[in-house]
């Protein structure tokens, strides 16, 4: 069990593609020594606190009461474990909850000035865009990096992190055990025993994902074959498909992670060139997934994979 470290998810291909960024080596929240901590002691209880985060260890003297998420990801956390009322603005992409203060502050293209106008004790981020970390540091704000995650673990340790660097620890401990409880009985109930194959589409280009990615590992606790693992260039995990692969592919299921985006759904794969045979659109097998939902490493993953998890019911029956 590493320390909990606040450092899933990663660099968007445009807005929609979801890639892994580099992680620290391990996390825990530990109490910062108090020989090496200015902090009075009405700090609050659980602080100091030194998280492993992706920018280092950062020692919170006290617990944050202005808060800034430059993640739409982090700011669904935030809210999950308790730090709402703490949160006092968010950025333009963050759209859930529907109570979270949203502005025109961008985690694309940080605005320094702007970000420190909001008064912040502390600024979560997904990425050091414009070198945002370093510079708000100069000017005395504390930042905790959070990167993407690579995994579910890790999806879970960066929960527990921000609970921690927030003073609502005991809440986040609690919202990752009831997300692990969710996927571990979702991961049973998967009819694994009909092999079934799918097409994850990021945008009718058509991107999709590979099982290397955050979001193809959610897939695998299903036993689904990943078409897009076989792709010319897949490496990457987001591979750029070709119409012509995916009806040779014709895979089982197919999910479209763009629909409210690019009003995507069965309807409009039937008109691509040879998709309208394929099996999922014949068999009523394609599933429209929230975009939101389907892109953020957030406490909303469960509702991610009960989406695939429903499906992959459907056609075990079918």
């Amino acid at each position: 069990m590493r320390p909990v470290r606040t450092v899933f998810a990663g660099a968007l291909l445009g807005t929609l593609v979801l890639a892994g960024c580099g992680q620290s080596s391990g996390t825990t929240a530990t109490p910062a020594p108090t020989t090496t901590s200015s902090a009075p002691a009405a700090a609050g209880k659980g602080f100091p606190v030194t998280i492993e985060a992706g920018n280092g260890q950062i020692t919170i003297d006290k617990k944050p009461e202005r808060i800034v998420s430059l993640s739409a990801s982090h700011t669904e956390t935030l809210f999950a474990v308790g730090a709402g009322p703490q949160v006092i603005a968010v950025d333009d992409r963050s759209n859930f909850p529907p109570e979270a203060p949203k502005t025109d502050l961008s985690g694309f293209k940080p605005n320094v000035e702007a970000i420190v106008a909001k008064k912040p004790d502390l600024v979560v981020v997904s990425d050091d865009l414009d070198n945002v970390v370093a510079e708000l540091g100069k000017v005395g704000v504390p930042v905790l990096l959070e990167p993407a995650a690579k995994t579910l673990d890790e999806a879970y340790e960066e929960i527990a992190e921000i609970g921690a660097a927030t003073g609502n620890k005991a809440k986040a401990d609690e919202v990752v055990t009831g997300m692990r409880a969710a996927m571990d009985k979702l991961a049973a109930e998967a009819p694994k025993d009909k092999k079934l194959t799918y097409y994850h589409e990021l945008d009718q280009t058509p991107y999709a994902v590979t099982s290397q990615t955050f979001i193809g590992q959610v897939y695998s606790i299903f036993g689904l074959t990943n078409i897009a693992d076989k792709a010319p260039e897949a490496a990457g995990g987001y591979p750029k498909l070709s119409a012509e692969f995916v009806a040779q592919a014709d895979p089982d299921l197919i999910f479209l992670a763009d629909v409210k985006c690019c009003a995507q759904n069965k309807a409009a794969l039937a008109e691509r060139p040879g998709w309208g045979k394929l099996s999922a659109v014949k068999n009523d097998q394609v599933v429209e997934l929230d975009d939101d939902i389907a892109s953020r490493w957030g406490p909303r993953i469960v509702e991610f994979a009960e989406s695939i998890g429903a499906a992959v019911a459907k056609a075990g029956t079918s």
